[in-house]
């Protein structure tokens, strides 16, 4: 008789301890596991030592898997690290790879020695299945698990794609696997005891940069409102939040589906975050305003991207740089802060591009001082990468570096984690860009941040801000953002926050 099977998963270090948030993705995959089996959680944005933690986890109790979250940049490097201390210890252990990087980057995943099997997508059944094939528990055969990658003597073998589904579990997450679960409650501008949480998941658009286009191929899944009362039920009279941070990944989709949500959480009044669309912010109705009033909505994040109507077409993004200006005014209005995203040098007319940006930014400021800018640079995913109904569907010049030559990208993870692909993961560099533009985008941010310090900064003193902004002032009025030195040794004192890093 086979016993039920038993997974550990692993979250590796991405983040510091005091930014450490709920490994959400991991938690819904131990409620899908534990239907059928058992799981245990290593976080390693709580647990420092998380390698030397799992070795020690394997030698005392027996697991049938190991499942490993990646999200890519950062954490491709501690995932390897863990990766490759089990396998030495155990090197009959099936291990898994999950989430955005072996998802984007299939192949390239499992042409590490270290990984066995790839789940594409949206985990929960995937990984069940796989966990229970492996463990001799009712599973079936491994060419018949939907979204499953795996090698076959020496051939990596891709299974068909599974279809998203709404995955809600029956009751509450399993928060307790995380120890005190009150550990992850951190300080923010929303409040002392701020908490992360997603509600929904997918986006119906397909943006040809974004991972969870790739991810989700257009899907999308809202809640039952009676699950998310649930939960926030939990997270503010069982652990005491007093603030959400949801990381749904397009929060506002279709208006008549969002009011049921929106009634639950004004009955909650949780000072809340969310990632949205200007287009989807400009449709509400009054009445659903009202509703995001009382629910205390407190910042939206969303991605603006460029000025530029012809970039926004090409990218597949869906709105237009109008209902970019028309948004921070109504934000305004109801007194929401808007935090938006812009892609800046992009491949083509990369100079050009990038000047428009900062003054398209400046008329924002104009209209909306409190608005907050974000400012990566636009790296889009490779062609391999983006979602199977996406690929070839307005594709892009091919992408060129300085010298001309067409940009390679890495077919290991080890090749991910060099700096500049690390870069290029987190929209910091990119192969095409000058060190002379380089700096002057570096220049303009620094500027940007010190005339207006983003209002999530809750550790440089007021007095200090203030003094910022008055020193940064001249230079952002004249644009004289080239070489602002005095500015960079106040940062030194000072450390403004910085939200395309640390975020909330």
């Amino acid at each position: 008789m086979t016993h039920p099977p038993h997974t550990l998963l692993i979250n590796p270090t991405i983040t510091s301890r005091t930014s450490a948030r709920f490994p959400l993705a991991l938690l819904h995959l131990a409620a899908a596991l534990d239907r059928s089996g058992s799981s245990r959680i290593i976080d390693g944005n709580v647990d420092r030592d998380f390698v030397n933690d799992t070795l020690h986890a394997l030698e005392q109790d027996r697991f049938d898997a190991v499942g490993i979250g990646v999200m890519g940049g950062p954490q491709v490097a501690p995932a390897i690290a863990v990766s490759q201390a089990i396998r030495a210890r155990f090197p009959a252990l099936p291990i898994i790879w999950g989430g955005y990087f072996p998802t984007l980057h299939t192949d390239a995943t499992l042409a590490a020695p270290y990984v066995d099997y790839a789940v594409r997508a949206q985990g929960e059944d995937t990984l069940s299945e796989l966990v229970a094939t492996l463990s001799g528990h009712a599973g079936p055969a491994l060419e018949q698990i939907a979204g499953l990658s795996w090698k076959n003597a020496g051939t990596v073998v891709h299974n068909p794609a599974r279809r998203i589904v709404r995955n809600d579990p029956a009751g509450l997450l399993p928060y307790d696997k995380l120890g005190d679960p009150r550990r992850y409650l951190a300080r923010t501008y929303l409040g002392q005891r701020t908490v992360a949480h997603q509600a929904a998941i997918g986006c119906r658009y397909h943006c040809t940069f974004c991972g969870v286009a790739a991810m989700f191929g257009g899907a999308t899944f809202l809640p039952a409102a009676a699950r998310l009362e649930r939960e926030l039920g939990y997270l503010k009279h069982e652990l005491g939040a007093d603030s959400v941070q949801y990381f749904d990944h397009n929060f506002f989709d279709r208006e008549a589906d969002m009011v049921p949500l929106l009634e639950v959480m004004a009955r909650f009044e949780l000072p809340w975050w969310c990632f949205a669309r200007a287009d989807a912010l400009l449709k509400l109705s009054e009445c659903s305003w009202e509703l995001v009033r009382k629910s205390r909505l407190r910042m939206a994040y969303i991605g603006a991207e460029s000025p530029s109507d012809q970039m926004l077409h090409d990218i597949r993004k869906g709105t237009r740089p109008d209902q970019t200006l028309a948004v921070v005014e109504q934000c305004r209005r109801y007194g929401v802060i808007p935090e938006l995203s812009f892609m800046v040098a992009p491949p083509e007319n990369t100079e050009e591009e990038t000047e428009r940006t900062f003054e398209f930014i400046r008329e924002l400021k104009r209209i909306n001082p409190q608005t907050e800018i974000v400012i990566y640079v636009y790296t889009p995913l490779p062609e391999h990468s983006r979602h199977e109904k996406d690929r070839s569907k307005r594709p892009g010049a091919p992408l060129l570096d300085l010298d001309g030559e067409p940009v390679v990208f890495p077919t290991t993870p080890d090749e991910w984690t060099q700096p500049h692909w690390v870069n290029y993961a987190c929209h910091v560099d990119a192969p095409w860009l000058t060190d002379k533009l380089r700096h002057r985008i570096n220049d303009f941010v620094t500027v940007l941040r010190c005339r207006y310090p983003t209002v999530q900064d809750l550790r440089a003193p007021p007095w200090a801000k203030r003094n910022l902004s008055a020193m940064a002032g001249w230079r952002y009025r004249f644009r004289k953002y080239d070489r602002p030195w005095e500015l960079n040794l106040a940062n030194r004192l000072v450390r403004l926050r910085m939200p395309q890093v640390s975020g909330l």
